[in-house]
C-alpha cells in the first residue's frame, strides 16, 4: 500500500491530521482547476474551499479504482460546473459580439512565445460558456459527448461552443499582440 493510499484511508476514517496533509498535497492542483473555471483568484479560492468540503464528505466513496488524482479532478470539475450553474447565469447564451467571428490564421510563433500565465489570462477573457467548454475539452480531456452530458446541452451545441471558443481565443490573442 502506498503512502498516498494510507493517507486516503486515514481520511476515510475522518482523521483531521490526514485531511490536512491531503489538503497540502492537492491544494495547488484543485486551485489550478478552480482558477480555470472562475475569473479571479478570490472566487477560485472560495471554490477550492467548497471542493475540499465536498471532498471531505465524498472521500468515503473513493474505492481505490483508478488514480485518486483523476477522481479528485473529476470531483473538482463537477463542483466547478455546479458552482457556475448556481450563479444562475445561462452560460451558453452570452453576448459575444465583441469577438470577430471569422477565420483567424494565427502564426504558431505567437502562441509559442506566450507564457503559460499569458495563455491562462487570454482564456480567462472568454465568456463563461466558451471558457467552460474549452477547458473541459482541451485541458481536462473530456469528449464532446461527455461535456454535453455534464452541461445538459446537445452534442452539437457543445461542438459549436468549442468552435466559437477557439475563434474567440484566436481573436483575443491577435488583439493582445497588436
Amino acid at each position: 500500500m502506498t503512502d498516498n493510499e494510507k493517507l486516503i484511508k486515514q481520511c476515510q476514517k475522518k482523521s483531521s491530521k490526514a485531511f490536512n496533509e491531503l489538503y497540502k498535497n492537492y491544494a495547488s492542483l484543485v486551485y489550478g482547476i478552480c482558477l480555470r473555471y472562475t475569473k479571479d483568484k478570490a472566487e477560485a479560492e472560495d471554490l477550492m474551499q467548497e471542493c475540499f468540503i465536498k471532498l471531505l464528505s465524498k472521500i468515503g466513496e473513493y474505492e481505490f479504482k483508478g488514480s485518486f488524482e483523476g477522481w479528485l479532478r473529476r470531483l473538482t470539475v463537477n463542483n466547478a460546473i455546479n458552482y457556475i450553474r448556481s450563479k444562475k447565469v445561462n452560460i451558453l447564451s452570452e453576448d459575444v459580439s465583441e469577438y470577430e467571428m471569422s477565420n483567424h490564421e494565427m502564426d504558431s510563433n505567437v502562441i509559442s512565445k506566450m507564457s503559460a500565465g499569458e495563455i491562462v489570462n487570454v482564456i480567462n477573457q472568454l465568456p463563461d460558456g466558451y471558457r467552460m467548454v474549452f477547458n473541459l475539452h482541451v485541458i481536462e480531456g473530456y469528449k464532446h459527448t461527455e461535456i454535453a452530458e455534464l452541461l445538459g446541452i446537445s452534442d452539437i451545441t457543445c461542438r459549436t461552443q468549442y468552435k466559437k471558443a477557439r475563434e474567440a481565443l484566436m481573436a483575443l490573442i491577435k488583439k493582445n499582440n497588436e
